[in-house]
């Protein structure tokens, strides 16, 4: 099927045909990173938001206000409530946040993990809008009994079998009552768009985005940790403590991957940028988050951190949003230059400057942006 939400379908391989640019990273599932330089805008457009896909792409809907959702388990109330029903009974919220993949940062591990080969572009900042999942949870009246939430998506797997979920990961019950934890219905002022989970998904913001289930069907409420798919062994979790890069992981004690760390990338200039001779101060800006946590400040160097440069923040517009910073950096001649992006956040954890806490599938990578620049000119 040609251009339905935005990817073509005629040979049952799914093709992007709405992006900007992006890098295509697998199509069964259908994954897509975009390039920093192409996250360069305070709100990410549509055509340049990423797309991570667990399992195949389910069916579009003939009417999008229809499409329900189910919450049941632990609570004194079970709803079934359509998404004209979201609007019509509970306030309706817009917030700017960023969405960011649990691999992000991948392939920057040595030796190679698991899984995608994310460099930095699993990420993005939109304005999503919806309700906050504690009103439908507070309408539902949650039993004493409840502590965590499992989510679950129209999403056929990856063999196409659709009576097992592609993913169902959950979080604990405070971080569903957090007000910025939405049931989103529109993205940029648009409704939600079917590729990135339209009409209805979940947006968690500041933890893995395998969180903000797509498509989304049912939330079911629990009394104990959530075991579904992609909640179990390796599944986003890190070693506890640091462990040798490739080293097995039997025995080791593990921790589910929530708070995502401190990040920042630079989205201008490109990587490879060349400038005229004789240029003695390069404009650089980007764009740093840091989980639940804020950002303190971004630093730069341009030369491989003997010196630092403190970037000036922006406002946020409001909790979860992305820091948008800039900078002058001086030049002192012609040549090769690299340019450091390091963020610290509020708690003061700092970027490393390689790779650190290597694990199997490959999350949390956050060390330092870096960006090839030339002065003078073309050999």
């Amino acid at each position: 099927m040609e251009g339905e939400g935005g990817v073509d379908r005629r040979d049952g391989i799914p093709e992007l045909t709405s992006k900007d640019g992006l890098s295509v990273l697998g199509r069964v599932p259908l994954v897509a990173e975009t390039p920093e330089e192409l996250l360069d805008d305070a709100t990410t457009p549509i055509s340049r938001f990423f797309v991570r896909n667990n399992g195949l792409l389910p069916e579009l809907p003939a009417d999008p206000e229809s499409w329900s959702l189910i919450v049941d388990g632990e609570v004194e109330r079970p709803l079934r409530l359509s998404v004209a029903e979201l609007k019509r009974r509970f306030p309706v919220r817009t917030f700017r946040m960023v969405l960011e993949c649990g691999g992000n940062g991948r392939s920057f591990f040595t030796p190679a993990a698991e899984g995608n080969p994310w460099t930095n572009g699993g990420v993005g900042c939109a304005e999503w809008t919806g309700v906050p999942l504690r009103d439908v949870l507070d309408a539902a009246g949650l039993k004493p009994s409840a502590v965590y939430t499992a989510h679950y998506g129209a999403d056929p797997d990856k063999d196409g079998r659709r009576d097992r979920p592609s993913l169902s990961r959950g979080m604990r019950i405070a971080k569903a009552l957090e007000e910025h934890t939405l049931l989103a219905f529109a993205m940029n002022g648009e409704p939600l768009p079917f590729l990135h989970g339209g009409p209805l998904r979940l947006v968690v913001p500041g933890w893995p985005g395998s969180l903000s289930q797509k498509w989304l069907t049912r939330i079911w409420i629990r009394d104990r940790e959530h075991d579904g798919p992609g909640m179990t062994g390796l599944s986003y979790r890190l070693p506890v403590h640091p462990i040798p890069p490739g080293a097995g992981v039997e025995g080791v004690p593990l921790r589910i991957l929530e708070s995502m760390p401190v990040r920042s990338i630079v989205t201008h200039p490109a990587d490879g940028a060349r400038y005229a001779p004789g240029t003695r101060r390069i404009a650089v800006r980007g764009a740093a988050w840091a989980g639940d946590d804020s950002v303190a400040r971004v630093a730069l160097s341009l030369d491989r951190g003997a010196t630092w440069t403190e970037a000036a923040l922006e406002p946020l517009r409001n909790r979860y949003d992305w820091a948008r910073w800039s900078a002058i950096l001086a030049v002192p001649g012609d040549g090769d230059y690299e340019i450091w992006a390091r963020a610290t956040d509020s708690a003061g954890r700092s970027q490393p400057l390689v790779p650190e806490n290597w694990n199997p599938n490959g999350y949390g990578c956050n060390a330092v942006h870096r960006v090839a620049v030339t002065v003078g000119p073309e050999a």
